[in-house]
């Protein structure tokens, strides 16, 4: 399933809904299911397999063109953002005169954002009026459906409701100022997340599968107006969502909802492809995002 959230057309209130064959989007409104994408993920499997029979039997369709989509989920309880291409931490750290950290071979290494600066697909991305190093990130990311903690890697995908194409949009001159303090990037990386354009399920990936729990043989572009800049591949990925899950989760409890991003990608920022110097983002800049297999995620800059 792909589920997403919108907005049909001469409506105001968004919809719960999934995406189907030939672009055709259908509506989830029903008495016994949920409202809203959180409390949907919350309500667990069975909930989701009446989900699954509605979207058979309604006759509540529009074509995608026809229809606002939203952001797929609004206020997560948590954001965690990994760090697991080793193409994209090996150009970051030359960049800054340095060799990769060893200890970022020992362990899948993350940080905390803000879950309330969340954007959809569509949605315009406020330049914070304090920079002026603007950058877009390639990420995938995954939602937590199941509670769970010190989950096994091998189990880590009996908790994962779905996948969604993440923007970790930075700040990088607050950033670097940031990360000489040692605290990790805050205010460089807190005012905006994008998610979209809706969250695809496990088994909607299963045929591009790799063998290793959460990792999937998958394209990731870039394009800045309409040029692509960025190529890579989810394959590519040093840890694997096992592995993330299993370390986010270590002495805590993950909750349904909580998205963990898998950190940037090789190439998937212009950090890596300026070396550091820019020309970075600017108003009026559009950012499309693609992974195969999930979709396309697109924001203006303004």
């Amino acid at each position: 399933m792909r589920y997403l959230v919108f907005t049909p057309p001469g409506e105001e209130r968004p919809r719960l809904g999934a995406l189907l064959v030939e672009d055709r989007v259908v509506s989830l409104a029903r008495g016994d299911l949920p409202l809203d994408m959180l409390s949907f993920i919350q309500a667990g499997p069975q909930m989701w397999a009446l989900a699954e029979l509605v979207s058979r039997q309604t006759h509540s369709v529009w074509a995608l063109s026809d229809v606002q989509l939203q952001t797929p989920l609004q206020h997560p309880p948590t954001l965690r953002d990994f760090y697991a291409f080793e193409g994209h931490v090996r150009t970051a750290s030359q960049n800054r005169g340095r060799e990769v950290p060893a200890e970022w071979y020992e362990f899948p290494a993350f940080y905390f954002t803000n879950p309330h600066t969340i954007h959809g697909p569509g949605q315009d991305v406020r330049m914070p009026a304090y920079t002026q190093a603007l950058d877009y990130e390639l990420e995938v990311a995954a939602v937590i459906g199941q509670r769970g903690k010190d989950i096994p890697a091998e189990k880590a995908m009996q908790h994962v409701f779905g996948f969604t194409i993440m923007n970790d949009w930075s700040a990088r001159d607050i950033q670097r100022q940031e990360m000489k303090v040692g605290l990790g990037p805050a205010k460089g990386k807190d005012f905006a997340t994008s998610l979209g354009p809706w969250i695809v399920t496990p088994d909607e990936l299963a045929k591009a599968a790799s063998g290793r729990p959460g990792v999937y043989t998958l394209n990731m572009t870039a394009r800045l107006n309409g040029e692509e800049r960025s190529r890579g591949n989810w394959g590519d990925i040093h840890y694997s969502f096992g592995e993330i899950i299993a370390r986010a989760s270590q002495g805590v409890e993950l909750l349904p909802g909580d998205v963990i991003g898998s950190g940037t990608v090789g190439t998937g920022c212009l950090l890596e492809l300026t070396k550091g110097q820019g020309p970075w983002l600017e108003r009026g800049d559009v950012v499309e995002l693609e992974i195969e297999g999930i979709g396309k995620l697109a924001n203006e800059v303004v």
